[in-house]
């Protein structure tokens, strides 16, 4: 070994990367297939973090690694600015098709980037300057997404003074409120009417953004009667509903995209992350009527819709349309049920919740308050185990479980069986 590979990847990355760049484990990784990555090591793990929701469809897909050569023998760059090629028109067309018909799609590079444009396009539209977002909300880090974020006031601190005109409404959290469902949505409700009388009237409003099931916030699901008042809400006062759906996406929770479970159709779709199976490039679906107000030269970007991207994205829809949605379906329901058993078991589990397998543990001491050290404790010992977990909630006691659309029982078994052992010694 060369003196500069006789080093761990972590410990040579603290040379030249800056801490800015953190990292939920100090793994090198040098290889991947399936629902396994390889460390530099030669130890394999199991990964329930699927790259935080990207390898939707597992880690090197064979479908997406032939779709991406192919693509590479032809073209790699064209520039979307410059020319139009067939993977870019074609997943267009793709996505056009999922989202309903009659919509447009445009491509960036990554989540903060579309959800950038989805707002530039919101106050183009309506002429608008306001935007409504809500807590435990995560968009993106970007100047103008770190605006729009409520789930760490780390994101913002020292970024002051960031977009005007945004302002913040609750997000049900009913287990956190300890309030049911209904109670909880109602109050949230009367939480948005409020900002209305006493903050931002809603003819000032160009858009209303969420993640129609937190992410980063802790995977909390709202009740659908809130997604639905909200649409009935931007209706009445001709506000544009975007659905952040950049983790939720592309079979995450056993539908191509989270909106379906909730019977609502948003006016903008940003889509990133699970899309390509890990190559870069977002999209902004919104209705044409809406895109057709965007004039030439409002918008743009030098990579977006890269042909290689654009080629693995139609094979991870291939991917999910053939078998993956309906075993992220399957084994989402499966994997639930075992936590849910989990929670009967164990105090220290408050909640039980997700969709697909978009799903969470809330962790909760003895006294029922949020349990951030149990989180780390039982991340580091998955560690050891060889099962690659992550966390997240405003209060760092949630873990979420994050495995690939593809997922097998016995993975699911064994990260089951994992935390039961775990969570007996506390």
């Amino acid at each position: 070994m060369s003196k500069a590979t006789s080093q761990s990847l972590y410990e040579r990355a603290q040379r030249v990367i800056p801490p800015v760049a953190a990292r939920a484990t100090e793994l090198g990784i040098v290889e991947a297939e399936g629902s396994y990555v390889t460390a530099e090591d030669g130890r394999e793990y199991l990964d329930f973090a699927s790259g935080v929701a990207v390898t939707n469809i597992g880690h090197n897909h064979p479908k997406v690694m032939e779709a991406a050569k192919r693509q590479i023998d032809q073209l790699i760059h064209g520039g979307h600015n410059v020319v139009y090629y067939p993977s870019y028109v074609e997943l267009a067309e793709k996505l056009n098709e999922l989202a309903g018909g009659d919509n447009m799609v445009y491509f960036s590079n990554s989540g903060a980037e579309v959800n950038e444009g989805a707002m530039k396009l919101a106050k183009k539209v309506t002429n608008r300057p306001a935007i409504i977002s809500f807590k435990r909300g995560f968009h993106g880090r970007t100047l103008g997404t770190t605006s729009i974020t409520a789930s760490n006031a780390a994101y913002r601190r020292d970024y002051e003074g960031l977009l005007p005109s945004v302002y913040y409404a609750d997000y049900p959290y009913p287990f956190h409120h300890g309030l049911t469902e209904e109670e909880e949505s109602e109050r949230c409700l009367r939480q948005l009417h409020e900002l209305f009388q006493l903050q931002v009237a809603p003819d000032q409003v160009a858009a209303m953004i969420l993640e129609p099931i937190q992410g980063e916030g802790g995977y909390i699901v709202p009740p659908v009667s809130f997604i639905r008042e909200l649409r009935e809400l931007c209706d009445e006062h001709g506000i544009m509903l975007i659905f952040d759906e950049i983790q939720t996406g592309f079979g995450r929770t056993g539908t191509m995209f989270a909106y379906e479970h909730f019977g609502v159709k948003p006016d903008m779709l940003t889509l990133a992350k699970g899309i390509a199976s890990g190559f870069p490039i977002s999209a902004l679906i919104a209705k044409k009527e809406y895109m057709e107000q965007w004039p030439a030269g409002t918008h743009g970007g030098t990579f977006g819709g890269n042909p290689v991207s654009c080629a693995a994205a139609l094979a991870t829809i291939d991917v999910l349309e053939e078998s993956a949605l309906s075993n992220a379906r399957e084994k989402g329901f499966y994997f639930k049920e075992r936590l849910l058993e989990l929670k009967h078991q164990h105090p220290n589990i408050g909640e039980v919740r997700g969709v697909g397998l978009m799903l969470a543990l809330e962790l909760i001491d003895l006294e029922g308050q949020p349990n951030p050290a149990l989180l780390s404790f039982i991340r580091s010992k998955a560690i050891e185990q060889g099962i690659i977990l992550l966390g997240c909630g405003t209060e760092k006691n949630v873990l979420r479980f994050i495995p690939a659309a593809t997922v097998k029982q016995a993975e699911i078994d064994r990260v089951v069986t994992f935390l039961d052992q775990i969570l007996q010694e506390q």
